[in-house]
């Protein structure tokens, strides 16, 4: 793999830096000293909701995977492709709005499926909803049962 990265040396200068290898992106900065080693390996993506079972149920029926782990505030999906999702109870959870920086949404998920069409009327059916909000055509946004954006992209 070969990336070029777009940086200024220490006088200034605009260069573009021949890297190779999967672990090295992003400025030099973030760089300095990498071995080409991972420090760490992504685990799970956590969301904060009002009722973690509820949720969980939602996302086990649109991704097809089971609930591995349950406790009273957390609820945790098998891991698909090697990272789990999971679902934290938050009292007085406030869902995010999105557009808008108020109370922005920090993060959502792309979900890939192969026709739009389809893939919203099943996630509708599980309680999704279609967010009034629709900049693109090769996705969708969506409205999770706790109110997080998600997308469902074409692929």
């Amino acid at each position: 793999m070969l990336t070029f990265w777009p940086h200024e040396d220490a006088h200034g200068s605009r260069s573009s830096e021949l890297m190779t290898g999967p672990v090295l992106v992003g400025p030099p900065r973030y760089r300095r000293g990498m071995t080409g080693l991972p420090v760490a390996r992504l685990q799970v993506v956590a969301l904060d909701c009002p009722e973690p079972a509820a949720l969980a149920a939602f996302y086990a029926a649109v991704l097809g995977a089971p609930v591995e782990r349950t406790d009273d505030d957390w609820v945790q999906l098998a891991p698909a492709g090697g990272t789990a999702l999971a679902f934290q109870q938050v009292d007085d959870h406030r869902p995010p709005e999105w557009p808008g920086a108020e109370h922005p949404q920090q993060m959502h998920l792309d979900l890939e499926v192969d026709d739009l069409d389809a893939g919203e009327a099943a996630v509708v059916a599980l309680g999704a909803r279609k967010h009034d909000v629709q900049p693109g055509t090769t996705f969708r946004v969506f409205l999770d049962p706790a109110g997080h954006p998600f997308c469902l992209v074409r692929s």
